[in-house]
Formats: structure tokens, C-alpha cells, sequence
């Protein structure tokens, strides 16, 4: 998030950014010079740190836990030395298993799969698509109007439930920051509630990962899952961190190859091995998680404090910039100063979100997202809250969004800000 240097290229070549230093990291971003990203929250650019990871890793592409040439050694090393890296991160417990996946949605449906039967789940009816639909029968608590009323639903909740049954095993899922409107949840609090009436609690922390450290010990959260491709590390992986007896004790999410400690000549004779293993059959994404891992080093090394100051300030001027345009109205779940990261979603008055994205693109070059955000119960009802509030006949059908990280810079928002005005 500071200054960009550009120099000339074709519109399709890829040029690092100036590399910026942050406590002795290298948090240089790759970018197209010319063209302002504000799309992060859909998908971050790739960090130069996992680009030179991959790089210096081809050479030696090969097999992962299923060789005894160089090749193969050097890559089952690298693939663990990236779960131990990841796990890490995120704060991982000495029992807890670190499996790779596609994504966070991959993630979560892969913890859906493991939950023990007759499971509760719950969640609340503003997340994320893929925090919504892989639970089954899921039980959707209201949207909260602040951080304070969501801790209150869940303990509602939950007293209910334990008031029936004292014996079911339930699963609190809910998201760390909304990619709809930025706004942090209160995670700690209530995993704490959850944890009171003996439920486990799974974090998405997809929005959250990019921005603000995430730590399971420190949140006492039981899973967290998030995806590389919005932790600038866009090589096709995502991980699932979190409590080792559930995972162990459900069938494995593929049956294949890596699964397994044995299989007899039977077709019933397979044994299922324990650990990230079970769940990570086939051949694994080597480069994804070797890219996921560089990134996560590199942010480790940087001064998490010094960029949140930064994206913050970034922030304001976005959302202060917004307010001060006419017929444009914020979206937002909680109070107008509630705690958030980088994302601001808004609706301009009787315009068409897509026809303004695409003419902010072709005529500007600048990159945002338009639509519902893969998050559509959540943000209809937004933008129906959000038209009342300003006053307008009727709630527009979709939403834009900007949205911010490293690369991000004074002039991305200046530019982005004077080409809105200069359409609506």
C-alpha cells in the first residue's frame, strides 16, 4: 500500500510493483502498470514472494510421497515444509491437522463432510456462500444490526438447543469479515459462547486472512479455513486448520491413492491412514501450497500493525470520498464506524451496478466487482436497508464493490473516486 513505480509494458505483461520493505519483507505485488485493481476481495494479485517460490521450485517439479528420487524427495519436503509454514500462520495447536485444499469453500465443505452425524449447525444468514450452503439443515440465525447482538443471537441459540438436547455435538460456522461490507466479527466472543455450551466453532477467515493475523490459539476458534487465491498466493489452494478427531474419524473426503495405509484384495478390505493424508488423496497441489506458504512467511516477517495502519487510513478515503458523491449509498450490517478491512460495497441511485463496473473498466481502467458478492440473501437485504436510509423510491437490484490490499495506493483512490464522479 505505498507508492507504485510503473514502467511502460503491453496489456499483457505483468510487472512487479516497486518492492516495498516492512520490517525486512519483500511485499512486492504483481500488477498490469495502468490498470487500478480494486477487486481484491474477489482475488488478490499474486505476491512476487510466491511467484519466485514456484519459480525456483519447477525445476524440481516431481512427485509428492511417492518417490525416492531427488525429484520426489525435494518435493515431499518442500509440500511439508508448506503445512508446517501454513499451520504457522495461523497458529495450528500441536494436534490440530493442516489439509491442503482447492479453497475456502472447499475447505468448509470438506468440514461439512467430516461432521459427526446428527450434528447442529449454525450460522447466520449474512455469510458467504460458501459459509451458507455446505451445511445441511443448517440453522440460520437473524442477521445482527451490531457485533454485540450477533454474541446475543448465539447464546439464544445455543440455550435453546442445550435446553432439548445436552448430548448433540454442534458446529458455530461464521465468517471473521464480511466480503459484502468489510466489518469484523466479534470471533472471540463468540467462540467463547460457543465453547461455554460445548459447541465447536469454525472460522472463515478467507476476508480475514489478508488483513489481520489469525490466530486459532488466541481466538480459541476449533477450524479456520481460507484460500490462497485472496492471500495473494492465486495457485489454486486453500487449507483447512483445526481439531484432529473429527477428521480422523470421517470417511475420507476422496477415496484414492494417499488415503490409504493399505488395501487388501477385497473390495471392502481398505484401510484409511489418520492425518491431513486421509483427506488429501491424489496428487496434491504441490505449487499451490508451496505458494500459499511463501506468502505467509512473508507476512509473518512483516509488520502486520504498520500495514493495517496503512489500509486503514487507505480506507477512509475511500469510504469519505463515497459519502461525499450524491445518490450513492454505503452497505453495511452494523454501525457506520464498526471495525472492518478494506471492502466497501455501495449502490448509486437508479444506476445499474454492472453498467457502471464495465464503464469503469473500458473507459478507465479501473477493476471492481458488481453483483451480490456470492453472498445474495445477505446483500439484498443491505441493499434494501440501504436505500431506506437514504431515502430512495425502491432498492437497486445489485451493489458495487471496491476493495483494497497491498498494492493498493493514494492515487488508485483518487482515480478511482474522480471517474465515478465523472459518471454518476
Amino acid at each position: 500500500m505505498t507508492a507504485v513505480a510503473q514502467r511502460p509494458c503491453s496489456a499483457v505483461e505483468a510487472a512487479p510493483v516497486t518492492p516495498v520493505h516492512v520490517a525486512g519483507a519483500d511485499l512486492t505485488v504483481l500488477g498490469v502498470p495502468g490498470h487500478v485493481n480494486l477487486d481484491y476481495a474477489a482475488t488478490a494479485p499474486c505476491l512476487k514472494a510466491a511467484a519466485d517460490a514456484v519459480t525456483e521450485l519447477l525445476p524440481w517439479y516431481g512427485s509428492v510421497h511417492r518417490g525416492a528420487g531427488a525429484l520426489s524427495q525435494r518435493c515431499t519436503l518442500e509440500y511439508e515444509r508448506a503445512r508446517q509454514t501454513v499451520g504457522d500462520f495461523v497458529g495450528a495447536r500441536p494436534a490440530d491437522h493442516v489439509i491442503f485444499t482447492r479453497n475456502t469453500t472447499d475447505a468448509l465443505n470438506l468440514l461439512a463432510h467430516a461432521l459427526p452425524a446428527g450434528t447442529t449447525v449454525l450460522t447466520f444468514a449474512g455469510e458467504h456462500h460458501a459459509n451458507l450452503l455446505p451445511w445441511a439443515n443448517a440453522v440460520r440465525l437473524p442477521v445482527p444490526d451490531s457485533p454485540d447482538a450477533a454474541v446475543r443471537y448465539l447464546a439464544a441459540a445455543l440455550t435453546e438447543l442445550r435446553r432439548d438436547d445436552t448430548e448433540r455435538e454442534i458446529l458455530v460456522a461464521v465468517t471473521g469479515a464480511s466480503n459484502v461490507t468489510g466489518e469484523l466479527w466479534p470471533i472471540a466472543q463468540l467462540a467463547l459462547i460457543a465453547h461455554r455450551f460445548r459447541a465447536r466453532i469454525a472460522l472463515d477467515a478467507a476476508q480475514l486472512a489478508p488483513h489481520v493475523p489469525v490466530d486459532l490459539s488466541a481466538l480459541d476458534v476449533d477450524y479456520v479455513a481460507l484460500s490462497g487465491h485472496k492471500l495473494y498466493a492465486p495457485f489454486g489452494a486453500g487449507v483447512l486448520v483445526g481439531r484432529g478427531d473429527w477428521l480422523d474419524a470421517a470417511q475420507p473426503y476422496l477415496a484414492g491413492g494417499g488415503a490409504t495405509s493399505g488395501v487388501g484384495d477385497a473390495t471392502h478390505d481398505v484401510r484409511w491412514t489418520t492425518g491431513p493424508a486421509r483427506h488429501e488423496a491424489g496428487t496434491p497441489n504441490l505449487l499451490g501450497a508451496v505458494a500459499l506458504a511463501a506468502v505467509c512467511a512473508t507476512l509473518e516477517a512483516a509488520d502486520r500493525y504498520a500495514l493495517h495502519e496503512e489500509e486503514q487510513r487507505l480506507l477512509a478515503k475511500l469510504r469519505t470520498g463515497l459519502a461525499e458523491l450524491p445518490d450513492v449509498a454505503e452497505l453495511r450490517t452494523f454501525g457506520p464506524d464498526a471495525a472492518r478491512i478494506g471492502v466497501v460495497s455501495f449502490a448509486v441511485r437508479g444506476r445499474d451496478s454492472a453498467e457502471l463496473a464495465q464503464r469503469l473498466g473500458r473507459e478507465h481502467n479501473i477493476g471492481l466487482r458488481d453483483g451480490l458478492f456470492c453472498a445474495h440473501p445477505l446483500a439484498r437485504r443491505l441493499l434494501s436497508e440501504a436505500s431506506v436510509r437514504a431515502g430512495w423510491d425502491g432498492a437497486p437490484a445489485t451493489a458495487l464493490r471496491a476493495s483494497i490490499g497491498l498494492g493498493t495506493t493514494d492515487a488508485d483512490i483518487t482515480a478511482f473516486l474522480t471517474a465515478l464522479r465523472t459518471i454518476v
